[in-house]
């Protein structure tokens, strides 16, 4: 099988899984009388994957390291992810570019959630120290993607010279 053919596989492949996760949450959905108000939405692991640009091998992956574990499961063992987790997977999205690791992705996902719970003086202040840490980085990672950006504009300045 060639490249082409493979990708086309692959993509046949992930649509199945989708239409599959989709079709079983409809179904358990209409079981059990119908879908969840808009205030507490859940959705299926593949329109998860839609909205936000990860393929269902990446939300899988990280729901098995604990990074982003779904909501709850469907009698069918289905993922169920809420609008929260959607939020959450973003915050990863975002991180991803800037280089960050599994590691460095777990623990500001630990400090946003504790920074939302209720949590005294101290802590959020020990917990926005840390938060800032984090954007330092960020801003800093984000600083050389610059750099690297206008050597990469310079170099295709060179190449439209000929």
């Amino acid at each position: 099988m060639d490249d082409a053919s493979e990708a086309v596989a692959a993509r046949s492949g992930r649509n199945a899984d989708r239409t599959d996760d989709r079709l079983a949450v409809d179904a358990e959905a209409s079981d059990a009388g119908g879908s969840a108000p808009s205030s507490a939405r859940t959705m299926h692991i593949g329109e998860l994957a839609e909205r936000t640009g990860f393929s269902l091998r990446t939300i899988r992956h990280y729901d098995e390291v604990g990074i982003l574990p779904a909501t709850s499961r469907t009698e069918g063992g289905f993922r169920v992810y809420s609008e929260d987790d959607l939020e959450r997977l973003m915050v990863i999205r975002r991180m991803k570019p800037l280089g960050f690791s599994l590691e460095e992705m777990t623990d500001l996902l630990a400090v946003l959630d504790a920074l939302q719970q209720d949590s005294d003086k101290a802590s959020a202040e020990a917990l926005r120290a840390r938060l800032a840490a984090f954007r330092a980085t960020a801003v800093e990672r984000r600083a050389k993607m610059v750099d690297t950006l206008a050597r990469a504009d310079e170099f295709i300045d060179v190449l439209t010279r000929y």
